[in-house]
């Protein structure tokens, strides 16, 4: 990489779709994978950590297929994890190798703690490890990273012997974590510092930095890191992850954007210079925060900074008046730098296929002709119901047949009828695999159990339903709904994602697709599907 080694601007690697999939229950499939990779690149990330080829059949496929779509000359470069074992690695290189730029992370702990108790090795054994494992790597591509698991709390002479072995081996980015998210910013910017400055061949490595977030301190450690030399950030979107989850990218971006003056120096930059300090494209970050938090299930808390739904609101007068005087009496930054719109409205009913088709290019959304046609009737359809469309409408709508699943089951009716009084009562009609409309009814604690109850007794396939969540996409009472759901069947999980100004039809479309996926996994199993519901439904509700 011709910026591999070129000091003067902070490298942005997205590990959302490795560490941040770690969450739990944020798990995503290969498609969902896509989507996020896809809107990454739009984003304008540098480097994206794909997965962990190694892990599983389905992490294997998913890097494979971000190296081969996302991939691309112009785009960021794809990076698989691997253990500092020969069979992760090769599984990596193996995944990655559609990727016009790929790259292999490899690791090893280097603290005493974990040499005893994880390892059972010794110091010199993970030494030679780190440094054959490196070469291997090097074997197969030329840019390999290398991270010594749990460096925050590894002696560090023995650190810095790691580090200059690696780089001696071929590693051009040296990666330091805080694996649990233990050190300070003082703590983090002395271990830095002692890296750039006890390593002989440092100057050959990009240091980089991956954190946790379980004292509160992911972005203010790597904010230090950077005065210290770091040049790479590890981070997530939305900051999801293992425990309390990862660095939060939006957060990082926007601190080294809003507070450019303060860090220019410390990139050796004029102190008033306005070059931005990274390639990533704010006014994408609110979009990709919405896609990422729709397809994980995990909502964005309200006051959560720079993305939360009350970042950028104003509650007390005092700073209502002098917002409306001067923006920048409390505000530190425009609310359309990351994309935060007016929801202005762009199509209205009259709007025809044409402009519909010019405005999901300009949200970069790229629909095949068959996702177009369906996307605009669905368009048509919300226009009749929703006077103002906006473009998160319209995203909505997009992502939807984006991330459509195969339709083995169709849903062709859902009633509902509920109230304080009444016994939630749910009827729908499926259009099953052989052409054949079954109905079913039955009755819930709520109208969304006693759909899904009336979906499982004519779908008859066991599953238990692990997670329900509902986010508005606009403020008003015709907004549309978009609901994720995840369902589990012998520990394998499967999501379901839809949109609607009905809530409870898209909780029964959300659940439909999630079962359409359960259903293809199992005829991919070669595990018959019952063709008559013969059984009743051993369903168990969350």
């Amino acid at each position: 990489m011709e910026n591999q080694l070129k000091q003067d601007r902070i490298i942005i690697f997205d590990t959302t779709l490795r560490d941040g999939e770690q969450c739990p229950g944020a798990t995503l499939n290969v498609d969902e994978k896509l989507a996020i990779a896809r809107q990454l690149a739009r984003l304008g990330i540098d480097v994206i950590e794909a997965g962990f080829a190694f892990a599983s059949p389905g992490d294997f496929e998913a890097v494979k297929k971000i190296a081969q779509t996302v991939g691309t000359e112009d785009g960021p470069v794809i990076c698989s994890l691997a253990r500092a074992i020969k069979d992760d690695i090769k599984a990596a290189a193996e995944a990655l190798k559609p990727a016009a730029k790929a790259r292999i992370h490899t690791f090893i702990s280097t603290s005493d703690i974990h040499l005893e108790y994880q390892l059972k090795k010794s110091r010199a054994e993970v030494l030679a490890i780190a440094e054959e494992m490196v070469a291997y790597a090097k074997s197969f591509m030329d840019d390999v990273e290398f991270s010594p698991m749990d460096a925050v709390r590894s002696e560090p002479e023995y650190l810095y012997q790691v580090l200059e072995r690696a780089i001696a081996a071929g590693a051009k980015t040296i990666n330091i974590p805080d694996t649990v998210g233990y050190t300070t910013p003082s703590e983090f910017g002395a271990l830095i510092r002692g890296i750039k400055e006890n390593v002989p061949n440092i100057d050959q490595a990009i240091i980089s930095v991956h954190g946790h977030n379980d004292l509160g301190l992911a972005v203010a450690n790597f904010l230090e890191a950077v005065k210290n030399g770091a040049r790479q950030l590890e981070c997530t979107i939305n900051g999801i992850g293992e425990r309390a989850g990862n660095a939060a990218l939006e957060e990082l971006v926007m601190a080294l954007h809003v507070r450019r003056q303060y860090f220019n120096p410390y990139l050796g930059r004029p102190v008033d210079s306005e070059e931005p300090l990274t390639n990533i494209d704010t006014r994408q970050i609110y979009k990709t925060s919405r896609l990422v938090s729709n397809l994980t299930g995990m909502l964005v808390q309200p006051n959560k900074a720079i993305v939360g739904a009350n970042a950028f609101a104003h509650e007390s007068g005092i700073h209502q008046d002098g917002v409306l005087k001067n923006k920048l009496t409390y505000e530190i930054m425009d609310a359309q730098s990351i994309g935060l719109t007016d929801n202005q409205i762009v199509l209205g009913k009259h709007s025809g296929r044409n402009a519909f088709r010019t405005r999901m290019k300009e949200l970069g959304f790229e629909l095949s002709e068959t996702e177009l046609n369906k996307a605009f009737l669905r368009f048509k359809d919300l226009a009749d119901k929703k006077k103002e469309i906006s473009d998160w409408d319209l995203a909505a709508i997009a992502n939807d047949e984006i991330q459509s699943s195969p339709e083995i089951f169709r849903l062709e009716l859902v009633q509902v009828s509920c109230g304080d009084r009444a016994r939630p009562t749910a009827t729908v009609t499926l259009r099953t695999p052989a052409g054949e409309e079954l109905t079913d009814a039955a009755i819930g604690t709520g109208p969304v159990d006693a759909v899904y109850k009336a979906i499982n007794r004519v779908v008859n396939v066991p599953n238990q339903l692990i997670e329900f969540s509902v986010q508005s996409v606009t403020a008003g009472i015709d907004a549309i709904g978009e609901v994720t759901i995840r369902l589990r069947h012998d520990n394998q999980i499967f999501s379901g994602h839809a949109a609607n100004t009905d809530i409870i039809v898209a909780s029964a479309q959300a659940y439909v697709n999630a079962l359409n996926r359960l259903c293809a996994a199992l005829q991919t199993q070669r595990t018959s599907l019952p063709k008559e519901p013969v059984i009743q439904a051993a369903t168990e509700q969350a």
